[in-house]
């Protein structure tokens, strides 16, 4: 499994919200390039990125950002926020990203999601962000109108390729994962799923992995943002304990 550090954008600078909420932000650095080559160099294989201004519809205020990143580092980046089209899907293939993340499109543009999973195969990932089973969208603010574990169980029919699983009532909280939440997700889709939201710490990462060990075919790793920044996990040592 993979350790998967967390960069989000909010214009132009490295922040981390609670709970996603847009009013209460932490910044944690003014230069994301920077702090991309700081998660290249302590091992990091791939960076998630999140555009959190493209996903209230403000697309072009992280976009000098993002190309910097990837002038800097020479990982694999993915890419969430605001992608709702198949021309924003293209600008971003063009600026160099390797894998984009669905969500809003998710709930209310599932054929776009299809013709894009066609397009880009093995390339296009969906976000399912959720407070308990209700699905968000437009970066949290929304309702996006499905259950979670509807919308998981029909994503390996619109050719998704994983999934990445985010409790928004623990993300930025540090209160640790929803691994039952996760563990259903995973089940009820048959794809390979990514943990986000309330890593804490290494013992959070131990869990996360006695439970991968007992049905490998879970969980393909975990992203992690506030307990990275605040110093609480310490990037080798938990990609040595989902390694392990």
């Amino acid at each position: 499994m993979l350790l998967i550090p967390a960069i989000d954008l909010k214009d132009g600078l490295c922040v981390r919200l609670f709970k996603g909420r847009f009013n209460e932000q932490t910044v944690y650095g003014s230069d994301p390039a920077a702090m991309a080559i700081r998660w290249a160099e302590s091992g990091a294989s791939f960076i998630h990125l999140v555009d959190l201004d493209g996903s209230v519809g403000q697309n072009q205020a992280n976009f000098a950002a993002i190309k910097s990143i990837r002038k800097s580092v020479d990982v694999k980046l993915e890419l969430g926020g605001g992608l709702k089209t198949m021309e924003s899907l293209e600008r971003w293939f063009d600026a160099g990203l390797d894998r984009l993340v669905l969500g809003t499109a998710v709930c209310r543009d599932p054929k776009m999601v299809e013709r894009a999973a066609a397009r880009w195969p093995g390339k296009i990932y969906a976000a399912l962000d959720a407070i308990g089973r209700k699905v968000k969208v437009r970066g949290w603010l929304e309702d996006g109108g499905v259950d979670l574990l509807e919308a998981a169980a029909n994503l390996s029919q619109m050719g998704i390729s994983l999934i990445i699983y985010t409790d928004v009532d623990r993300d930025g909280t540090q209160s640790g994962p929803n691994l039952e939440m996760a563990e259903q997700v995973a089940r009820v889709s048959k794809l390979p799923t990514v943990i986000s939201g309330g890593i804490s710490g290494p013992q959070d990462l131990q869990k996360v992995r006695l439970k991968a060990e007992q049905d490998p075919s879970l969980f393909y790793g975990v992203i992690s943002g506030k307990a990275l920044y605040e110093g609480t996990l310490d990037f080798k040592e938990g990609q040595d304990i989902l390694s392990a």
